[in-house]
């Protein structure tokens, strides 16, 4: 398959994992949550909200307070002694963290029922006023509230008291709101005598952090504020709430003159500040009368000791008080300076996704490997950069981390398709380009790839010429097309046999063929390989022409040159093409050894260092031959397989012939023309013969053309 359709059909897998990832997304499976929540942690880590003095201060049940007055819970007396002196420190109000569910323990009427006492010391129990009803009177001339912890248990007692107005403004807020079944509720009588009742109950993220404060609940499908929202509510001396929500989920809550958008559960997400020593004041300075001054406040009442345990995970890192989480709420509130996680956030980040995948994955596809790295680098930081500036100009909570991981794996899967489509096309041209180039060059270039560059190195290598007797007056005598299909039939087996001795083609020209050993990939047996390629093409051509010949076709034979040497080997095709081969004079000589036949009469000749390297094969002395255009003469010879009538074993009488020659023995000319008598097929025997009788003397020859 092509590598542009592969591409095309893996863009459809691609999309496949991009579609999958919305889903995912959409979906908010619990790691997602976790990814995105540790994104929100971070950004309040990295920039944590500036304390601003705001009229809010937790007076704290600490360590010091309850070893100063007594273990928790005191006398509800002592309790509202505190109220009463907040009260007239001008306290806006009294908001307490503390759910006063059970009778005071020192009542009175509770010492009665919990102890057998004396006659007349029981009357005089009986007739003290009760601690708890002493604390109603003290939060119905106070501006209170207390709280109430919603439960999922359905056995806890029912929704607290309505003490506030609700406009509901658009679609009832009840499915997205924080639903709970039940609720713990204080004492009947405090409850009535307080202004207000909200819960105090957080809902915490899986990992146990508290992020976000509701603003209303639903208790047995009933909506009540949470102490957050009727602190605010208490503070500002106003009886009603304004929800204005939608079939997407509420989206603000108006408390008198506030504003407060939410997220669509009705949630404020807390801006946390770091701990300020400011912000809290130790329960037992109100009582004493050293408290600073508190007028226009609202007043937190909570513990920070860890035996009462209400302590929250915090996103800063480490752990707070509950009380401080409801204390943050209210400052960021009143500060303006609240966390914005907009309705519309969730479709820019699935918008995100969705665009920015089908644009890297198109990238990934279309573009090389590096630019489309870069590129994908470069819009995830971007994006994450942007939501990080979201979040330091304008407090806006945008998670693009995640649909960054999502782009990441769109990113993979279409590198993975693009990398499959390269191996596919690297293997397609492999195995098309090694019909016409040698198998073992592609191999060496697909390994090594760095071989394309210009530039050789110096190396022993054999070469194998090859060319056809007569081939252009062939050509003038058949029809092209005819000639060309011969050629191409020949063509195709000569490379062929070239190929099955892992040779290597350095090139075609015409009719002529030029084969290669030891390079690219170096051969310790280059010479044997060489002289058993050529013989083997000897072999076939002697067969192909005679096939021919039976079916009336003419064809020429081939000539064969084979020799071995140092030359320079590697890409010499410039800039624009590559073009690998060896150049050095062994290459000329090989090309001159292959005309050379065709002056003596031979259809295969190879040089000194060919035989040399064969011993096994058996072969006859040509002679010393000054090849055309070179200074030293060359030693030839020619293996006695490739003779036209071959002989078995030692051509005995050529080589007595031959020594005679070397010797210059004027018995020589005889001994040749003899033996050319009786081998009217033996071209060598008849050369020498001719030079003899020309006037020549010995084994060495010149050789008067190319």
């Amino acid at each position: 398959m092509p590598k542009s359709r592969l591409i095309s059909s893996g863009g459809g897998f691609c999309l496949a994992v991009l579609l999958g990832l919305l889903m995912v997304f959409l979906l908010d499976p619990l790691p997602v949550q976790k990814v995105r929540n540790a994104v929100f942690d971070q950004y309040q880590r990295w920039q944590p909200r500036d304390y601003q003095q705001a009229p809010v201060r937790i007076v704290d049940l600490d360590e010091e307070s309850l070893r100063r007055i007594g273990q928790w819970p005191w006398s509800r007396t002592q309790v509202a002694t505190m109220v009463d002196k907040l009260e007239q420190a001008g306290a806006a109000a009294i908001v307490f963290d503390v759910l006063f569910a059970e009778p005071d323990r020192t009542s009175p009427a509770q010492l009665l029922r919990n102890n057998s006492l004396p006659a007349d010391l029981a009357a005089g129990l009986a007739a003290l006023p009760d601690h708890d009803t002493q604390f109603a009177e003290v939060l119905k001339r106070s501006n209170t509230v207390l709280g109430f912890a919603a439960e999922r248990s359905a056995t806890a007692g029912g929704p607290p008291l309505s003490r506030f107005g609700m406009v509901l403004q658009g679609d009832s807020p009840l499915p997205f709101v924080p639903a709970f079944r039940g609720a713990s509720r204080p004492l009947t009588e405090l409850e009535k005598a307080a202004r207000g009742i909200g819960a105090m109950t957080f809902k915490p993220d899986a990992d146990g952090v508290v992020r976000r404060v509701p603003l209303f609940v639903s208790v047995a499908d009933e909506l009540r504020p949470s102490l957050v929202a009727e602190a605010l509510r208490v503070s500002q001396r106003t009886g009603r709430y304004r929800i204005i929500s939608s079939q997407a989920g509420v989206q603000r809550v108006d408390i008198g003159q506030l504003q407060i958008p939410t997220a669509i559960s009705g949630e404020l997400w807390v801006y946390f500040s770091r701990p300020q020593q400011s912000r809290s004041i130790p329960a037992w300075q109100v009582l004493d009368g050293s408290a600073p001054p508190l007028a226009g406040s609202i007043i937190m009442i909570g513990t920070s000791a860890q035996g009462l345990q209400d302590l929250r995970f915090s996103p800063l890192g480490g752990i707070i008080p509950g009380v401080e989480v409801h204390a943050q709420a209210l400052e960021q509130v009143l500060t303006d300076t609240l966390l914005n996680r907009t309705n519309w956030a969730l479709a820019v980040e699935v918008l995100t996704l969705l665009l920015c995948g089908l644009l890297l994955g198109v990238l990934a596809l279309k573009l090389p490997a590096l630019p489309s790295a870069v590129l994908m680098v470069l819009l995830v930081t971007l994006l994450n950069a942007g939501a990080w500036y979201g979040f330091v100009a304008h407090r806006l909570l945008l998670d693009l981390f995640t649909p960054s991981i999502g782009l990441l794996l769109v990113y993979g899967a279409a590198s993975i398709v693009r990398h499959m489509a390269a191996e596919r096309e690297q293997r397609w041209v492999h195995a098309a380009f090694s019909r016409y180039v040698s198998p073992n060059l592609v191999s060496h270039l697909v390994a090594h790839p760095e071989r394309l560059t210009l530039g050789g190195q110096r190396q022993m290598c054999s070469f194998v010429f090859t060319d056809i007797t007569g081939f252009t007056s062939m050509m003038e005598r058949r029809t092209p097309e005819a000639a060309v299909s011969l050629l191409n039939d020949y063509l195709e087996q000569v490379i062929g046999i070239a190929f099955r001795h892992e040779g290597t083609l350095d090139r075609i020209v015409g009719d002529a063929v030029a084969i290669m050993f030891s390079a690219p990939i170096p051969q310790a047996d280059h010479q044997q390989r060489a002289l058993s390629c050529a013989l083997e093409i000897n072999r076939f051509a002697q067969s192909y022409v005679a096939s021919l010949h039976e079916q009336g076709i003419e064809f020429g034979h081939t000539r064969i040159g084979v020799h071995s040497g140092d030359v320079v080997v590697g890409n010499f095709g410039g800039s624009t093409i590559f073009d690998y081969r060896a150049l050095g004079d062994p290459v000329n000589t090989t090309s001159r050894l292959e005309s050379l036949n065709r002056q003596i009469g031979t259809l295969l000749c190879v040089s000194e260092a060919i035989r040399e390297s064969c011993p096994q094969v058996e072969m006859r002395p040509v002679g010393e031959v000054l090849l055309k255009g070179k200074a030293e003469a060359v030693q030839v010879f020619e293996p006695l397989e490739a003779m036209v009538m071959p002989v078995a074993g030692r051509d005995e009488p050529y080589e007595a012939a031959y020594r005679l020659l070397e010797a210059g023995d004027l018995e020589a000319l005889a001994a040749f023309e003899h033996l050319s008598a009786q081998r009217p097929w033996d071209g060598l025997a008849a050369f020498h013969a001719k030079r003899l009788l020309a006037g020549e003397n010995g084994a060495r020859f010149v050789m008067t053309q190319k």
